[in-house]
């Protein structure tokens, strides 16, 4: 894939003519109304660096593209051994402290996600054209702790000062035919799905993401042939922890929102907090690209537009429950959709909060009748996950064959082979028969390979053999993925804090979060019964103290499912502590701690755990406070037996 507009060695483009530069750049530059504005902005960028860069030997970049953010870099200029990231702001005669974080931001992508890019020197640049001199700390600057900043004469002799002890040269060819292997996390992802990117280039151009194009290639499929054919079919996608269901289903719904206008397609979830970030996101970004397009969308308009691509699975059920009428949707993707509620669930939320008596369906089989009402064709594709129940009242993947076997037989069946092949999805092997010969199986629709955590893959091993106290396996997890994911321990907060601060560049988002029953973390002020705004957490600027960044909101396992951020402090809860070499659960209820006796509320604990320990996409530090003499609600052995547990497995402590 050519990811610049344009590209040349410095030679080459002092010697082009810059007419012929302008019209190439303009020739790949398919965004209309911004003509004028870049194309003046080329045009000066253009005339600088041909008079700064006279003598220099290396090659150049303009409009060098990073998916991930669905941005595009203004320069990318390398000499020697280093990539100068050039981000120009023509005119300014400041140092904008957004652009500084941006610039940042691409050296961190290139950094993480471009193999070529992963142990050269990046120096970021923030070229102010009208901007008054700048002195550049050029530590901070290699260890991406702040920005080479100059005005529009001062971009050679940054150069020379940071290639002035250089002793070789970067290999331009491999440099340039390296593999990019983003991993975006699913804010990301949405975002640039949104804008037109393709899932192929935000996602990692390995396996991952052969195994996703392939799932989605197959679903397309299913999709045309059920068109054609006017008949009704569900595809049952499973896969690995990390393996990207999510971003395979957002793909689905944004490739066929945009295959044909009638079809409207749509992404549906019941995570609350994920549907608010998500809408927010595109909102936000919609509103800020019709403003550089000339147009002008308010907020409003903006969620509106946002909210027919994502919504939420219980509004969803909610609004064709009003009326028996024929949905406007053709295409219906459901997220985490074994955790669609029983008959039971869903019987007692009617009564309670619809006033409706006697509602006799599960959330699948209501969901299913809803797209039945189509005269002629539609397509369900339910995303299949494990692992990660936190909520009572889940149907599970039963509920949905069930809901076809007695009264829907008509519809076309599509599932993955592993739902076949292991008792994992279905328990009953009388309901895994019917499904078999009933439906069709096809290895496509899994998801084999784990494209989350671009630091480590094995992160998600290492917290199950944790949380089942497997001494050994976890050592050896550890010492594999102490350098790549980073974990350390404290008893004081200020320190979590201070490592989370350190640690970050850029915009890299840190946090503190906690079990929505750590109620006993009030004493060290934080309480988990304070509700967050999950878009203002996840998405504002470090400015804002409602922001992750501020660290005083502390966000829960229901908060952050299904979400990530860069680093994390889990602050440990005495709800969940380890005692004599076992796990104990609590609640905590009106002034003491009750033991938690059923097997299936233990599972829900040790699962919100294992949905906090594996948030972090970069490294986290656990905050595990002290016992009190004082306070009967905060004994020693609530605390002490996991502290010394974590210092076994190697974990080393901050103090």
């Amino acid at each position: 894939m050519k990811r610049a507009y344009y590209n040349n060695t410095i030679l080459g483009f002092l010697t082009e003519d810059s007419n012929s530069i302008l019209g190439q750049l303009s020739l790949n530059h398919t965004n209309h109304s911004l003509e004028e504005l870049q194309r003046n902005a080329w045009i000066k960028q253009i005339e600088i660096l041909k008079e700064e860069l006279k003598g220099i030997d290396g090659s150049i970049y303009f409009e060098f593209q990073i998916p991930r953010m669905g941005k595009r870099v203004d320069n990318i200029i390398i000499v020697e051994d280093c990539v100068f990231v050039v981000e120009f702001k023509v005119g300014d005669d400041t140092y904008g402290k957004h652009a500084e974080l941006q610039v940042i931001d691409y050296c961190l992508d290139l950094q993480n996600f471009h193999e070529g890019s992963h142990f050269v020197k990046l120096i970021p640049v923030l070229i102010s054209t009208n901007a008054k001199f700048s002195i550049t700390d050029i530590d901070k600057v290699v260890e991406l702790k702040d920005v080479a900043k100059c005005n529009k004469n001062g971009i050679n002799n940054i150069i020379e000062k940071f290639t002035q002890f250089s002793n070789h040269k970067i290999d331009i060819v491999k440099w340039e035919n390296s593999i990019y292997k983003p991993t975006p996390t699913i804010v990301e992802a949405a975002q640039a799905l949104y804008k037109g990117h393709k899932v192929e280039e935000i996602s990692r151009s390995d396996a991952g993401a052969i195994n996703l194009s392939e799932t989605s290639n197959y679903i397309n499929g299913v999709i045309r042939n059920s068109k054609f054919n006017r008949k009704k079919s569900i595809c049952f996608v499973t896969g690995v922890p990390g393996a990207g269901k999510t971003l395979a289903g957002l793909n689905i719904a944004n490739q066929r929102m945009n295959a044909d206008r009638d079809e409207h397609a749509v992404f549906l979830s019941g995570n609350g907090p994920l549907v608010e970030v998500l809408r927010e996101a595109l909102a936000r970004d919609l509103v800020l690209l019709s403003k550089r397009n000339g147009e002008r969308i308010n907020k409003k308009e903006a969620l509106r537009r946002t909210s027919t691509f994502i919504q939420n699975i219980h509004h969803f059920r909610d609004e064709y429950l009003k009326q028996n009428v024929e949905p406007t949707e053709k295409v219906v993707v459901f997220d985490e959709a074994q955790r669609a509620w029983t008959k039971k669930q869903v019987s007692s939320f009617m009564k309670r909060k619809k006033g409706i008596e006697n509602f006799d369906m599960s959330e699948p089989e209501f969901l299913i009748d809803v797209m039945n009402r189509h005269e002629d064709w539609c397509t369900i594709v339910c995303l299949i996950g494990g692992g990660q129940e936190i909520n009572t009242g889940e149907a599970g993947l039963e509920e949905w064959i069930n809901a076809f076997e007695v009264n829907y037989k008509d519809w076309e069946i599509h599932f993955s082979t592993t739902i076949a092949n292991s008792p994992d999805y279905i328990k009953s092997e009388t309901q895994r028969k019917w499904l078999i010969e009933n439906g069709i199986s096809e290895t496509d629709l899994h998801l084999s390979v784990s494209v989350r955590s671009f630091r480590s893959e094995q992160v998600s091993a290492f917290v199950h053999e944790l949380l089942e106290l497997n001494l050994d396996n976890t050592r050896k997890l550890y010492s594999k993925i102490k350098k790549l994911f980073p974990i350390f321990l404290t008893r004081d907060i200020e320190v979590a804090k201070n490592w989370l601060r350190t640690e970050s560049k850029g915009t890299e988002r840190t946090g503190l979060i906690a079990s929505s029953g750590a109620r006993r973390l009030k004493a060290f002020g934080y309480d988990v019964k304070n509700e967050i705004s999950a878009s203002y957490w996840f998405l504002n600027s470090s400015e804002d103290i409602r922001s992750s960044y501020f660290m005083e909101d502390i966000a829960t396992e229901f908060d952050i499912q299904g979400l990530e951020i860069d680093r994390i402090c889990l602050l440990w809860g005495a709800n969940f502590y380890l005692n004599d070499n076992e796990w104990k659960y609590q609640n905590f209820k009106g002034s003491k701690w009750q033991n938690i006796n059923q097997e299936v509320s233990r599972n829900y604990l040790k699962n919100t755990y294992r949905v906090l320990l594996t948030r972090a996409r970069q490294g986290m530090i656990i905050f595990i406070p002290k016992g009190s003499d004082i306070d009967h609600t905060r004994p020693n052995k609530f605390y002490e037996g996991t502290y010394n547990y974590l210092k076994e497995i190697g974990i080393e402590e901050l103090f």
